[in-house]
């Protein structure tokens, strides 16, 4: 990937900002758009088509028709355009993270971060084409009995604005390696970057394998329960989850969620405080302001190391400090929107009201050239406790609830207590502990000793209301495919 960044914004957004399907732009049928903002200015960067209903129309029939050549295409020949894809998104990583800088808020390296690990994904999914392999069942000389993978047909992936070129990029590589088509709703707030990812792979797909329909919750909604889409997947919050399993019911497709958590720390009385300390901040992913679904939003520290955590959070937190996203030493971006800047302070001073205790932050950030832009202080509170708002709920952004344990049977029954499970990091120096705790707590991905990362080809999802299915392994490859079941009688004939 190339060192050096886009000179100015404007010379990296994209061309084009209609609807993209069937190979071609499209202007909406009732012909809305509507402005996309940079959040560190709160300022329009420019203006977006929204596709409606009879959008949804168009680009599901584009994508039946496109699916129909893809499918054909052989595994190995589907893998090496995605090969390619994958290169272009290495080549042009450097302009796709300037774009979600500017348009989603997160830090410009962060976002470069984010560019890699999208052409990995594309590498990796390219690489499993071969995979979908079928068995061979013994049912006597006379007969075979055989199951074959076969795509879906047209998938729909509705994205989420914290990562939104990885997520573009990233998802749409399983379903196309499987030889299905997609349809890519990007976030409402941060649609720049499918744009000129549409832009750039143009014309290496059959038409209609490949589309971008920027829009809202009207063409969420018409996309999921769509009769042409034969899978719709979701990545965003819980409330979204729910619409979209009750929209897909109706004709019984299968979904794929990646939702929210409200995702435990457990330090045990063994473990270093100032590793644990390092771990903590870490695992917030303040870089991008908390917006993570998988970011460790509370701590649970042991009452014998409590105290010396506590006292160095300060400290370990001060690297993360606001400032424009574009800027390539900014550590930490703003939050994507006005409405979610607001939704935070208000977790923030209700916290306040309700007796937590300020360690670090707790206000807006608005020196300088950030008085326009909804940037907010990392914050973490002590003396939570678990009846408080910020202890049950995701908020989604730069807050972190520090809880104080002794009894560990307690604390196990409080970090399984909500109807969320996505992530658990673990901490102690005694595997044993940390294994039997990796055994009881409910969630889909635990790190011991470790915290934030994910490992291309581990499965990664929730369990409970924090989502259904998993990702980023050879499952969501399968996950696109349905299985058939071919017999035969040899002596019949």
């Amino acid at each position: 990937m190339p060192e050096t960044r886009c000179p100015d914004i404007a010379e990296c957004l994209p061309k084009h900002a209609d609807l993209y399907f069937g190979g071609g732009w499209h202007k909406p049928t009732a012909g809305t758009y509507e402005d996309t903002v940079n959040p560190a200015t709160g300022r329009a960067l420019t203006t977006v088509a929204t596709a409606g209903r009879p959008d949804v129309d168009a680009a599901v029939a584009a994508a039946k028709a496109g699916f129909q050549v893809w499918r054909d295409v052989v595994p190995l020949e589907r893998g090496r355009i995605l090969k390619e894809i994958a290169a272009l998104l290495r080549k042009h990583g450097d302009e796709l993270a300037m774009i979600d800088a500017a348009n989603c808020g997160n830090p410009y390296t962060e976002m470069r971060g984010d560019a890699t690990i999208a052409a990995a994904q594309m590498e990796f999914f390219a690489g499993l084409v071969t995979e979908m392999k079928g068995d061979t069942i013994p049912m006597g000389p006379d007969r075979v009995n055989m199951t074959a993978r076969e795509p879906l047909g047209v998938v729909a992936r509705i994205l989420a604005f914290n990562h939104p070129f990885m997520f573009c990029g990233g998802k749409m590589a399983a379903p196309l390696a499987a030889g299905n088509s997609v349809i890519i709703k990007p976030p409402v707030q941060a649609p720049l970057s499918a744009l000129r990812l549409a832009e750039l792979v143009d014309g290496l797909l059959p038409d209609g394998v490949f589309n971008v329909l920027p829009g809202g919750t009207e063409a969420g909604a018409a996309l999921a329960e769509h009769r042409g889409v034969a899978k719709v997947t979701l990545i965003g919050s819980v409330g979204a989850g729910r619409a979209v399993m009750r929209s897909a019911s109706d004709t019984i497709k299968p979904v794929l969620l990646e939702l929210g958590g409200k995702n435990a720390f457990i330090a045990y009385p063994d473990s270093d405080p100032d590793r644990i300390a390092d771990a903590i901040v870490a695992g917030m992913n303040f870089g991008w302001c908390g917006q993570s679904c998988g970011s460790t939003s509370r701590a649970f520290l042991h009452d014998e190391v409590h105290d010396a955590v506590v006292s160095r959070l300060a400290d370990k937190v001060a690297r993360f400090q606001p400032g424009i996203p574009t800027e390539p030493a900014t550590t930490m971006g703003a939050l994507v929107s006005r409405q979610h800047f607001d939704r935070v302070m208000g977790f923030i001073d209700g916290a306040r009201a309700e007796g937590a205790r300020v360690i670090s932050g707790g206000h807006p950030v608005t020196d300088g050239n950030l008085a326009d832009g909804y940037f907010i202080a990392p914050t973490i509170f002590a003396d939570v406790t678990p009846e408080m708002t910020i202890a049950r709920e995701e908020i989604f952004g730069p807050v972190l609830a520090v809880r104080r344990w002794s009894d560990e049977e307690a604390m196990l029954n409080e970090v399984n207590a909500l109807d969320v499970g996505l992530t658990c990091a673990i901490w102690s120096r005694d595997l044993a502990t940390a294994h039997r705790a990796a055994k009881r707590v409910e969630a889909g991905f635990v790190w011991i000793n470790e915290v934030g990362r994910h490992f291309l080809g581990a499965p990664f999802g929730g369990v409970k209301q924090s989502g259904i299915g998993r990702e980023e392994g050879i499952g969501e490859l399968m996950s696109f495919t349905h299985e058939k079941n071919i017999h035969i009688n040899l002596a019949g004939q």
